[in-house]
């Protein structure tokens, strides 16, 4: 389960304290999703920021399990993103020197190894229709299989939390469709806890649970009167 509970993330500006996160609260299951909503400054990617590990809340606390990341050593913590979440971001950051299969490879080579990673992964680009394109590199590949690359490099440590940060505002509609449906469907079958946030009706709209943030509030009234239908495969 992913526990967030009275987040606020202050920062220091020329003209005093600048809130971008105002006591937000919320709790997501595991195989839960949630897309978020909201203008542009609104706080959407500094909460994804806080419940990933990556960026410290001002108060307040975050929880995925019993564990609280920000218990923890540095170290402790880079082990702990690396191994427990996945982040995919709207640029997709992929290396340019490095293999479709090397790009998703990337999360394995920190910590144990792990034996099983290159076949786990060679099965993901199958999944998401990139298996006979596991030698090329990304400059070869279009955005929306750019996109793809990411979203199985995201999955390749099996994280119990998928975070999202406007993962299709850079792709065509087809495109967008078809990353969509990707990221819900693996989402689905590995029981993920999943947070998107996105400017993108068509996206939010595949989510049971849809939620908008304005000016740091976050409001998590409003669900679908059904969870989408959305079949691995």
């Amino acid at each position: 389960m992913l526990d967030a509970q009275h987040l606020t993330k202050t920062y220091e500006s020329p003209s005093g304290p600048l809130t971008v996160l105002n006591d937000v609260s919320f709790s997501l299951g595991r195989g839960d999703s949630a897309a978020i909503m909201g203008p542009s400054g609104s706080g959407k990617s500094s909460l994804l920021y806080v419940v990933g590990g990556l960026e410290p809340p001002t108060s307040g606390v975050v929880r995925l399990g019993v564990q609280n990341p920000y218990a923890m050593t540095p170290a402790a913590l880079a082990a702990f993103r690396n191994a427990k979440v996945g982040f995919v971001f709207q640029d997709h950051c992929l290396l340019p020197q490095c293999t479709v299969l090397e790009n998703v490879l990337v999360p394995t080579l920190v910590g144990e190894v792990d034996a099983a990673a290159p076949e786990r992964a060679r099965t993901l680009l199958e999944h998401v229709g990139l298996g006979s394109r596991l030698d090329h590199r990304p400059a070869a590949l279009s955005g929306g299989e750019k996109q793809r690359v990411a979203i199985a490099r995201a999955m390749i440590r099996q994280p119990h939390l998928l975070l999202c940060d406007e993962p299709t505002g850079n792709l065509d509609a087809d495109s967008a469709d078809r990353v969509a449906e990707l990221l819900l469907a693996l989402h689905h079958e590995q029981q993920t806890v999943l947070l998107v946030v996105t400017h993108s009706d068509a996206l939010a709209k595949r989510f049971h649970k849809r939620w908008h943030i304005v000016r740091g509030r976050l409001s998590t009234g409003h669900a679908s009167p059904t969870p989408p239908d959305i079949e691995p495969h």
